[in-house]
């Protein structure tokens, strides 16, 4: 029977516990995942005893709670704290969403917050998003037309053609759908992943480009297109309720009907 082992250096072990030191009677436990690449050790979940009389309601008030009065070492991203930039985005209580949105009174019991799953930890509870990065950049995310620089100034669309992109330009590239994938796990190397195929649909579908085919030819293969199997992960786990698996399954429906 085939054994499989992780290697030593990923194994998660048990960290610290820092009590409450304020003598409140309305405490959290918050169990957060923290890595050092610079010490040698090994991943561990430390365990934080915070005063919920003076928190803010977010998971990130809990985060920013923590690191301002318990433990500054503690790092993650955030830039504005109101849903728009993705830089928070992390696995809280078994969940990819966004912290600053996320409202840690949903959450009865203990507390875990994790990087996004399935990324390389640089620290804490920060993911390396340069592959997603990459993937971005090679569907080339801009508008593409034969006009030249003086016509470029105004490129007119229709109400009903702008809103064909409702649901796709607002993905803010917070990784959470394409971290819930498990095709994107598994071949996160060639398979671009709900989030890069929803932001391809949307300059596919925008009716100022004019290189739509050129645009599908980019993203008609077998690993970059085709290894989604529809099970709704990145929709389910999408924190602006936006459907990636509606834009995938798109993407299939007008390569096999052009």
């Amino acid at each position: 029977m085939a054994q499989f082992s992780l290697p030593n250096n990923s194994k998660i072990v048990k960290g610290d516990y820092y009590k409450d030191k304020t003598g409140s009677n309305n405490i959290k436990k918050v169990n957060v995942y923290r890595w050092n690449p610079d010490d040698g050790k090994n991943p561990r979940i430390d365990t934080f005893e915070v005063d919920m009389d003076n928190c803010g309601p977010k998971v990130l008030d809990i985060l920013f709670k923590i690191k301002d009065e318990i433990d500054s070492s503690l790092t993650f991203r955030r830039s504005c704290a109101h849903g728009v930039c993705g830089s928070c985005a992390m696995n809280v209580d078994g969940i990819n969403t966004l912290s600053c949105i996320k409202s840690h009174n949903d959450i009865k019991g203990e507390l875990n917050i994790y990087p996004l799953p399935h990324l390389k930890v640089v620290k804490d509870l920060i993911g390396d998003l340069s592959n997603l990065y990459k993937q971005y950049e090679s569907i080339q995310p801009w508008l593409k037309t034969s006009k030249t620089d003086t016509e470029k100034q105004e490129i007119l669309q229709s109400q009903k053609d702008r809103s064909k992109l409702d649901g796709y330009y607002e993905c803010i590239l917070c990784a959470c759908c394409s971290t819930s994938c498990p095709s994107y796990w598994w071949n996160g190397d060639k398979y671009l992943g709900p989030a890069v195929l929803l932001q391809a649909y949307r300059w596919i579908s925008d009716s100022r480009d004019e290189e739509k085919k050129e645009r599908l030819k980019k993203v008609a293969d077998e690993l970059k297109l085709y290894r989604c199997h529809t099970i709704m992960n990145c929709t389910n786990s999408c924190p602006k309720g936006l459907n990636p698996a509606k834009a995938i399954g798109s993407i299939k429906k007008m390569l096999a009907t052009s």
